[in-house]
């Protein structure tokens, strides 16, 4: 093993590269990124970069400097990896190709966009530190804006725009925000914390197209003939994996989105290549081998390291049985959840009066916990997950938690 290759600057691809130096790994280490950013800190583009009156950048976890002297790193930032071929043991860039001996795939997710909005002006997903830096320009301006999707992004979209106090409206194709991935009582949550701060919701709606005039956006059209004004849309409706680039390659991909398929171990079936973050589905023993493609930046960072010291090492790679966690930020209330929402039992332990508390049960164990404004409690649940505690004793633990929210 003399040469590690990490695709995607993302904290996934930043995570492999720290993990393969720390373990003691002195061979060459070539990043390449799509943008021309080093990798940086994505969760805040959502948050605390929308806020008004924010005029610097996310925070990067490391300087081009920094990566190449501390870490021995050869950055090829800016470029776009085109081919992967595992006979050869190479990643084809524009006009070269780049030998490895280990490979991580962290190519990470595209988002979805809607029909006819290319070229329009103002309309945009948020994905990149460039797409956030548009959107708070818009918002500097006082747009009308409109949200395509209810998911985490776009609340937390919404919630930048309600603090600046401007319009917005959040447009969702469920019944409920999110209560197809989390349930219907945290749905009504969700909606109601909408609803309590001023973002109005066009819920069971979809988009039919967007109205523009002279290249600017100036409306969304509805499927019930609504037109709403706006002069920001940001479009929230997912991701798909980045892996167009790995179609002719031999590796296996997802029928339903193309993403990269990963034993336990985050190995994709070629010698000496693994993936991590949004781009892998990956097997999970603590969940009954459930496959598991998670948008998070805890997993993201997990899975990097992993994949790292197994790429360097297939013969010490062990199963990686991670329980998930995320946290989400609307208005001024802290959504954590932990474990998986796939079960049998979704049980409303408090009130969202209380600070919201919400088990999820899969057979007899605890399957996944969340909470909304008690921030000390999520962990507690995530170890229980963890050792895979009992239901019954679940609840009980709950049920003794003080009343009191503390957000």
């Amino acid at each position: 093993m003399e040469r590690l290759v990490v695709v995607g600057a993302s904290l996934a691809g930043l995570r492999a590269v720290q993990s393969a130096r720390r373990a003691g790994f002195t061979g060459s280490i070539t990043l390449i990124g799509a943008e021309e950013h080093v990798p940086y800190d994505r969760p805040p583009l959502s948050k605390a970069f929308l806020a008004a009156g924010h005029d610097g950048e996310p925070p990067s976890f490391h300087s081009a400097d920094e990566l190449r002297e501390q870490f021995g790193v050869e950055l090829s930032l800016g470029v776009s990896a085109e081919a992967l071929d595992t006979a050869a043991r190479e990643v084809h860039l524009p006009g070269r190709a780049v030998p490895y001996d280990g490979l991580v795939i962290a190519t990470g997710a595209t988002p979805r966009t809607l029909p006819g909005a290319d070229g329009i002006a103002g309309v945009h997903q948020l994905r990149t530190l460039d797409d956030a830096v548009a959107i708070r320009n818009a918002l500097d301006a006082g747009a009308r804006t409109v949200v395509v999707g209810a998911g985490f992004i776009g609340s937390e979209v919404a919630s930048a725009a309600r603090k600046r106090n401007l319009p917005v409206t959040v447009v969702e194709a469920s019944d409920l925000p999110l209560s197809r991935s989390l349930g219907l009582e945290v749905g009504a949550v969700c909606a109601g914390l909408h609803g309590a701060h001023g973002t109005h919701l066009k819920l069971a709606r979809t988009v039919s197209g967007l109205e523009s005039q002279y290249g600017q956006v100036t409306g969304v059209r509805l499927d019930d003939a609504t037109v709403l004004p706006a002069d920001l849309v940001v479009i929230g409706i997912g991701v798909t994996p980045a892996t167009t680039w790995l179609s002719d390659s031999s590796l296996p991909l997802h029928e339903h989105d193309g993403g990269l398929l990963c034993d336990a171990t985050l190995w994709t079936g070629a010698e000496g290549v693994y993936a991590a973050g949004d781009v892998a589905h990956a097997v999970n023993p603590l969940f009954d081998d459930d496959l598991m493609r998670l948008e998070h930046w805890t997993t993201a960072a997990e899975q990097g390291a992993v994949a790292a010291r197994h790429a360097l090492d297939p013969a010490a790679a062990v199963a990686h049985a991670p329980v998930p966690y995320f946290w989400s930020d609307w208005y001024e209330h802290r959504i954590q959840f932990t474990g998986t929402a796939h079960a049998d039992e979704v049980h409303v332990t408090r009130p969202a009066s209380e600070g919201l508390l919400v088990l999820y049960r899969r057979g007899d164990r605890l399957a996944g916990a969340l909470t909304v404004d008690r921030p000390g409690d999520i962990m507690k649940f995530r170890r229980r997950i963890a050792a895979r505690g009992d239901w019954t004793e679940a609840l009980a633990f709950a049920e003794q938690k003080d009343t009191t929210p503390r957000g």
